[in-house]
């Protein structure tokens, strides 16, 4: 953490100022504080366009009952996209036209939910059928030891729900066997 920190504060500030006299060295002091100028002024635009797109998407997402999810993560990564553009500098501002771009901004949230979603949650795999259900109870007998397992397992309980006259409500005109 405390060299991300370091990387933040000091290394990209450093860097953004070679950049820029790089680039004032190519093109002239005036044309790169045109340049800076200009694309905090395109960066503004897109960043109030792209956060009404945003936050109308999120809004239709809570009208029709859909968690969103994706929603927030596309507007928070407006939000960061806009103030790097809004940071005086040229790094800064690729990597804030990076995030208020439609098409590159949802590669970004794909790789971010990539990352950020927990190992746990991507490696879970559920056990069913019969013979998942004999390992699972197996492992929890302690027959199998439970580290022999390459994932976690999901232990899932199944509940079938009967009428009072001993039928299942989900099949409708099958003969079924009474329960005891």
């Amino acid at each position: 953490m405390r060299l991300l920190l370091v990387l933040l504060f000091i290394v990209a500030p450093l860097v953004e100022l070679v950049v820029i006299i790089q680039v004032g060295q190519v093109i002239g002091v005036w044309w790169t504080l045109g340049l800076l100028i200009a694309d905090s002024l395109l960066g503004a635009w897109l960043l109030g366009r792209e956060s009404r797109h945003v936050w109308s998407r999120f809004r239709q997402a809570l009208t029709d009952g859909r968690w969103p999810g994706d929603e927030v993560a596309q507007g928070a990564l407006v939000l960061v996209g806009g103030t790097l553009l809004l940071t005086p500098g040229f790094v800064t501002d690729v990597i804030g036209f990076t995030f208020l771009l439609r098409p590159t901004r949802a590669v970004v949230a794909r790789v971010l939910r990539t990352l950020l979603t927990p190992t746990a949650v991507r490696q879970v795999r559920t056990v069913g059928g019969a013979a998942g259900s004999r390992r699972a109870a197996r492992g929890a007998s302690g027959d199998e030891d439970p580290g022999e397992h390459d994932g976690e397992i999901l232990d899932i309980e199944v509940v079938e729900i009967v009428r009072e006259d001993g039928t299942d409500p989900t099949e409708s005109g099958r003969d079924r066997p009474e329960l005891p």
